[in-house]
């Protein structure tokens, strides 16, 4: 689980908007970017290069959660 604390000040670096944390995919997914970072040992790896595209359909089930 991460921090609560880093979680609100993490940024995607693309759009810089707000991470969602999806916990059962163990990702920090930017709705503006379409992109979600992975979380490696609890350590979130904030690279566009190591991210990956979200699903239109993953983009519109993480609209209705609020970020964090």
């Amino acid at each position: 689980m991460l921090d609560k604390k880093l979680l609100s000040i993490l940024v995607c670096p693309v759009s810089k908007a707000p991470l969602i944390w999806v916990q059962e995919a163990n990702e920090l997914v930017c709705i503006a970017s379409g992109l979600a970072y992975p979380v490696r040992d609890d350590i979130p790896v904030m690279l566009e290069s190591q991210a990956r595209e979200i699903t239109l359909a993953e983009k519109e089930a993480l609209a209705s959660r609020s970020p964090n």
